[in-house]
């Protein structure tokens, strides 16, 4: 039995080793800046912006998803094979019953497409490296360039690095950094993400890049304005170290789901429930959410009217049929192109049975892994910033869509942590801890 590459030792090391590295750092960097980094947020054409070369987006992913597919089957198979658990086969069927249901079926399977290369490729990103120390050096020297190529930014092309009272939309942010990330909402989730891994690598060989990559991802989220982002980066810092040290599961399911819980009744909920909105507004915090109140008003009401099937994967927003459906009451928050809640997105479009499924793949399974890595003493460190990074994500849900959005950064980055915290609950590390290679055997 062959051991995933994560950890695998490869025949031909010199041109396999490079070529897989220079997947994960591209496929890394493709990710992050796109086709068009530093958008010209000034320009009113801002379709364009959004939509980018679509033919060379999908061709692209598509390619990196097959070639990363076909290198990991080589000598991975036993990890490949263990992704087929019976919550991800049922929600892959339901995906695709959602897009033969849905209000416009042609543009959710072009779509779903777009997502499910994106999410493979993510899921092959911890199998590529042949070793542990060759992942940590591919996420040092991605996260390198790309605080590199944003402070550049600042510096070089501050107009397009940086949000302005110019900008088309949303002037109100002038002055918050984005660097080569078309928003700073984008930004700043990614930059607490790279805050997290630096603190990682302090704890590896690359303790000077770590402490360089988290000064600067530090300030560069500070500057960002991204508040949600901000308070989740620390809160999820101190959360991490209780559930760490918590050995029971059902404990642990109650520290990390609990509150999460409470945050989307609340905030949610008050959209809907005076009494709710009466709690919320005894809280030191904006009773809006930053105007976000209106569009869950919207996304609820559209939610009970078609709550099985919901519209389609990626068919609500933007789409004029809507606002006939729903009404005329909500006529300003059917200009929004998401629910800026991810648990509220997914039951929209996938509908309730499809949220459900979601929450089993997204959230019950990878806190089960963690718990089999934890029981199994497993790589604690590795596991410790894959759980942070999963905590992270599922928490910034609550303020942010990102689940299943295509090739959305934060996405990505949230799936290689569900896929890491999968690989190392069923495969053990080798004793040898001068390659730290997986072996063969599974976790029992």
């Amino acid at each position: 039995m062959q051991a995933p590459a994560l950890s695998a030792p490869i025949n031909n090391a010199g041109l396999i080793a490079f070529i897989r590295c220079c997947i994960v750092i591209g496929s890394l960097l493709l990710i992050w800046l796109t086709f068009e980094p530093f958008a010209n947020l000034q320009n009113t054409s801002l379709t364009e912006i959004a939509t980018g070369q679509l033919a060379t987006t999908y061709i692209t992913f598509g390619s990196l998803a097959l070639l990363a597919v076909a290198l990991c089957a080589s000598d991975s198979l036993p990890a490949l094979r263990s992704l087929g658990t019976p919550v991800n086969i049922a929600f892959v069927a339901w995906m695709l019953i959602n897009i033969v249901a849905s209000h416009l079926p042609g543009l959710s399977l072009q779509r779903f497409t777009l997502t499910a290369s994106v999410t493979a490729l993510a899921f092959m990103i911890p199998l590529l490296p042949s070793s542990r120390a060759q992942l940590n050096l591919c996420l040092a020297i991605s996260a390198g360039l790309l605080l590199a190529i944003c402070y550049l930014g600042l510096l070089l092309i501050p107009d397009y690095a940086i949000h302005s009272i110019r900008d088309a939309v949303e002037a109100n942010l002038d002055g918050d950094w984005r660097g080569a990330f078309s928003h700073k909402n984008i930004a700043a989730p990614v930059m607490a993400i790279l805050i997290y891994l630096g603190l990682y690598l302090i704890r590896t060989e690359l303790t000077v890049a770590g402490i360089l990559i988290t000064a600067a991802a530090v300030i560069f989220m500070l500057n960002s304005g991204g508040k949600s982002s901000t308070g989740f980066c620390v809160a999820i810092l101190l959360l991490v170290q209780i559930v760490s040290r918590v050995r029971g599961f059902a404990m642990k399911c109650a520290i990390c789901f609990a509150p999460l819980l409470l945050m989307n009744v609340l905030a949610v909920g008050s959209a809907i429930s005076p009494a709710l909105a009466g709690i919320v507004a005894t809280l030191p915090i904006d009773t809006t959410f930053t105007g976000r109140t209106g569009i869950w008003e919207f996304a609820l009401t559209g939610f009970f009217g078609r709550p099985i099937f919901g519209y389609g994967y990626g068919a609500f927003w933007n789409n004029p049929a809507n606002q006939t459906t729903i009404g005329s009451a909500f006529e300003w928050a059917t200009d929004a192109s998401h629910s800026h809640n991810g648990y509220l997105e997914l039951a929209l479009s996938i509908g309730f049975p499809g949220l459900m499924l979601a929450l089993a793949a997204l959230l019950y399974m990878p806190l089960r892994d963690y718990q089999r890595i934890q029981d199994g003493d497993q790589n604690q460190p590795l596991a410790h910033f894959l759980l942070t990074v999963w905590l992270f994500g599922i928490y910034l849900s609550t303020m942010e869509t990102f689940l299943l959005d295509k090739q959305n950064p934060i996405w990505f980055l949230f799936v290689i942590a569900v896929a890491g915290l999968h690989y190392l609950s069923r495969f053990r590390l080798k004793p040898d801890a001068r390659d730290d290679r997986i072996a063969a055997q599974t976790s029992a």
